[in-house]
């Protein structure tokens, strides 16, 4: 709760994809409170205090994944709502000519897109899902502490790049507004 709640202020995408991994780390304790609860959340150095809100969160999300239908796979609401804005934000940041860096990096990434599409992605999927699944797993194959070849460590990089300037512009669009008019 207290990484989420930071990330969701200094980075978007940064908060989605822990959003994601929090997803994933309360299927592997089974969607049992008191395992995240014992085998979790007490690992932290966190007050009483806050074990407790940890706690509370991660119900609430155990809550919602259960009515969601999504204890096995798939995203909360919350966190398509947050890529469904994401994706709403890069079509009006292309569709705009006062973002022309924006549109170098979106062409600079399309290749890579296009790639992993053709390489079993969701072709149902948007192209920022796609850049997001394409990083979620790298982190996780990081995490495994697997190979990465070099061909898909350059597509992350620029897909890094990428959906990192699509956080900027979320982060700006949110703080003091993005004028996309001419």
């Amino acid at each position: 709760m207290f990484i989420a709640n930071e990330l969701r202020k200094t980075n978007i995408a940064e908060y989605l994809l822990y959003m994601w991994q929090v997803e994933d780390t309360i299927r592997a304790f089974g969607c049992s409170i008191g395992r995240i609860r014992r085998e979790y959340i007490d690992r932290f150095d966190y007050t009483d205090e806050q074990k407790e809100d940890e706690a509370d969160w991660f119900g609430n999300l155990i809550r919602m994944m259960n009515q969601e239908d999504c204890r096995e796979q798939g995203h909360l609401q919350i966190n398509k709502v947050t890529m469904q804005t994401l994706t709403e934000l890069h079509a009006q940041l292309l569709s705009s000519p006062k973002f022309p860096f924006y549109n170098a990096a979106y062409y600079k990434v399309l290749p890579f897109i296009v790639e992993l599409r053709n390489h079993g992605a969701n072709k149902d999927e948007n192209e920022i899902e796609t850049c997001f699944n394409a990083l979620y797993g790298t982190m996780m194959l990081r995490l495994q502490k697997k190979e990465i070849t070099p061909n898909t460590q350059a597509a992350v990089k620029e897909i890094t790049t990428f959906i990192g300037m699509l956080s900027d512009y979320y982060k700006k669009d949110k703080e003091e507004g993005l004028k996309f008019e001419n």
